[in-house]
């Protein structure tokens, strides 16, 4: 079984031998992300499949961040080039669910925190602890928490 920082490796060495430079350089900056974490703290550690992932996202969001900045400086080729580096991360990413699948998990949790005696804008961090592990993975923070204090509020 190859693990998801192998399957990295292969895709760069397969991006080099294709001269596919964006691919490449896009690959080796998140292996490098990846290695930087795993070196991280007291002792070296191998990361699993999960972590991978979540550095793969942040390294993703960068990405779309880095995007929307250079798009508002009035840079779009370099914009451009940021959009389709989150493209190439996004492929190994899980899908991302869609609002309304996003939308009928939050209200799911809403209701099930309300249960537990959580009221109104209050119960914010009791509707992420419930949210958060069913769409670890699947949707960006930010997404989550609007669409909770949106069905929260109204």
């Amino acid at each position: 079984m190859t693990t998801l920082k192998d399957k990295l490796k292969d895709d760069l060495n397969a991006a080099i031998r294709e001269r596919d430079e964006l691919r490449s350089s896009t690959l080796r900056l998140t292996i490098t992300a990846i290695t930087k974490e795993e070196v991280a703290g007291k002792t070296k550690r191998e990361l699993s499949d999960d972590e991978v992932q979540t550095v793969i996202a942040k390294e993703a969001k960068k990405r779309r961040e880095a995007a929307e900045a250079f798009a508002q400086g009035d840079r779009p080729e370099q914009a451009a080039r940021e959009r389709l580096e989150g493209e190439i991360l996004d492929a190994y990413l899980p899908k991302q669910l869609s609002d309304d699948e996003l939308e009928a998990v939050v209200a799911a949790a809403v209701e099930e925190a309300k249960a537990a005696g959580a009221e109104g804008p209050r119960a914010m961090g009791a509707v992420m602890k419930i949210v958060n592990p069913k769409v670890a993975g699947q949707a960006e923070g930010g997404r989550v928490a609007a669409t909770v204090k949106r069905l929260l509020a109204g």
